[in-house]
C-alpha cells in the first residue's frame, strides 16, 4: 500500500478523514443547545490525534441515517474493512481507533461542562 515511516507527514489528500457524529444526547438533556460548540471544542483537541495520517471531522449527528463513524480517502467512502486496512498500514486496527476515539469523546465530554 504504502511506506508510512519515510512517507508521513503524508499529505492531506492522502490522509483517512474520519467523520465522527456526535449525537446531541450524549451531551445531556439540552444536549442540542451544546452540540455545535462541543463539536467545534472536539474538533480542536483531536486534531493532532494521528494527525500525520488522520484528518478529523467532528460534527453533530442530526442525521440518525448517517453512520456514527464515516471514513474517507480522497473523497472516496471506505467501508469497515478498508477502513480497517489502511489503519493496519500504521499498525492500528479500526475496532482499538474506533474504542479509543470514544473513549476520549466521553474525556471531552466532561472537560467540555468542566470548564
Amino acid at each position: 500500500m504504502m511506506n508510512t515511516s519515510s512517507n508521513l507527514p503524508l499529505p492531506d489528500d492522502k490522509k483517512l478523514t474520519v467523520t465522527y457524529r456526535i449525537e446531541p444526547g450524549c451531551l445531556g438533556p439540552q444536549g442540542s443547545d451544546h452540540v455545535d460548540a462541543f463539536c467545534l471544542f472536539a474538533e480542536e483537541r483531536v486534531k493532532d490525534l494521528d494527525a500525520d495520517f488522520i484528518h478529523w471531522d467532528i460534527t453533530p449527528r442530526n442525521n440518525k441515517a448517517l453512520a456514527e463513524m464515516e471514513y474517507h480517502v480522497s473523497n472516496k467512502r471506505l467501508n469497515h474493512d478498508k477502513a480497517d486496512k489502511y489503519l493496519q498500514v500504521f499498525g492500528k486496527s479500526l475496532d482499538e481507533f474506533e474504542d479509543h476515539i470514544q473513549v476520549e469523546c466521553v474525556r471531552l465530554i466532561n472537560r467540555y461542562f468542566d470548564r
